[in-house]
């Protein structure tokens, strides 16, 4: 036990600190070669003007780097590997011990999150060549979701077919056969994962809310003893953790689509894994009320004429509101521990 939890703390702070001393060339890097948009949006995610936006971010929006997900995706992958490594070149127990690639529990999220994440990285450096217009810039928004859907069938179909999960739990009822129905329903939830994307808008904002869900997941599967996939997750805190650091305001850099996309695709595979898919509704709620504000503001414009929110999503209508920034920011903060350590209860107590 204590080297379990020694395994799952531990780790964390490694990547915690090795992202920390990353980071310095991460951002020489960045500064170096302006890898940020080199114009302001100009429409809104449910199209037209976004004055209103402008006047929040159109400063801040060109004059800081992206990409830097990097950070998180990059030192959960040196982490992995130099303690795969170590096991190999001195094994012993603790070195075995320490190493936490696994074939049940953490090769698939690894994979996810590294692929998924060079995507991302791609569709940043085409909005920072292609001028940075947030709806033309980058891969169109048709591509964004066919490779979400590609890497949600890919994933799918290694649960069932190399892993044997077929089955979901839904607390306080039971497991639930899902059976071959697993793949398509893996690949809805991953499209809503990565639809909350959006919640990336504002300094430390989406940083503070990933660190509070893979924290939870890593309490889930912590307690049930898949203690790989505890690991995995604590190091991604301790990545994120590390991010934040840096993009606490004012942001050294922003996480850009290679982070979003890695985290969320992510995140869906550790929900399977640990069978807590529906728990997953709770604990994620900040991405899907900001996903949802999106919605609805596009139908209400579409269809009534009107905007229901000041502008979308949600955070920025705060704002527009006269919140500053930081407020926004922190009690989202608070709502999201408070929902994933509810989440957590929810997934444990209800098996």
């Amino acid at each position: 036990m204590i080297l379990n939890i020694f395994k799952v703390f531990g780790l964390a702070a490694f990547a915690f600190f090795l992202a920390i001393s990353l980071t310095p060339i991460l951002t020489h890097y960045l500064y170096k070669y302006q890898m940020w948009k080199k114009k302001a949006r100009n429409e809104a995610l449910g199209g037209g003007e976004t004055p209103i936006f402008n006047q929040l971010h159109k400063e801040k929006e060109v004059g800081t780097p992206r990409m830097g997900g990097i950070l998180i995706w990059a030192s959960v992958l040196v982490v992995a590997l130099i303690f795969f490594l170590v096991s190999k070149i001195f094994p012993s127990e603790i070195t075995s011990k320490l190493n936490f690639l696994s074939r049940g529990q953490t090769w698939l999220p690894l994979f996810t999150l590294v692929a998924a994440s060079l995507v991302g990285l791609i569709d940043d450096f085409l909005q920072i060549r292609g001028g940075g217009s947030y709806v033309a810039g980058g891969l169109s928004l048709t591509k964004r979701i066919g490779i979400v859907v590609l890497i949600g069938l890919v994933g799918g179909w290694w649960f069932y077919s190399k892993l044997g999960i077929d089955s979901l739990i839904i607390p306080f009822v039971g497991e639930v056969n899902l059976g071959i129905f697993l793949i398509p329903f893996f690949v809805l939830v991953m499209l809503a994962m990565f639809s909350g994307g959006v919640i990336d808008g504002i300094d430390g904002l989406s940083g503070g809310i990933f660190a509070a869900i893979f924290s939870s997941y890593a309490g889930i599967a912590f307690f049930q003893n898949q203690i790989d996939l505890a690991a995995f997750c604590a190091v991604l805190v301790g990545g994120i953790l590390a991010f934040l650091w840096f993009n606490i305001p004012p942001a050294r850099f922003y996480m850009g689509e290679t982070g979003i996309l890695g985290l969320t695709t992510a995140l869906t595979v550790v929900a399977f894994l640990t069978k807590s898919v529906l728990a997953l509704i709770i604990i994620s709620l900040p991405l899907l009320a900001t996903s949802a504000s999106v919605i609805i503001q596009l139908i209400s414009k579409k269809y009534f004429g009107r905007k229901v929110f000041r502008v979308a999503p949600v955070h920025h209508h705060f704002e527009a509101m006269g919140w500053p920034a930081y407020k926004v920011t922190m009690r989202y903060w608070v709502i999201s521990v408070i929902l994933a350590i509810i989440g957590m209860v929810i997934a444990l107590v209800g098996k």
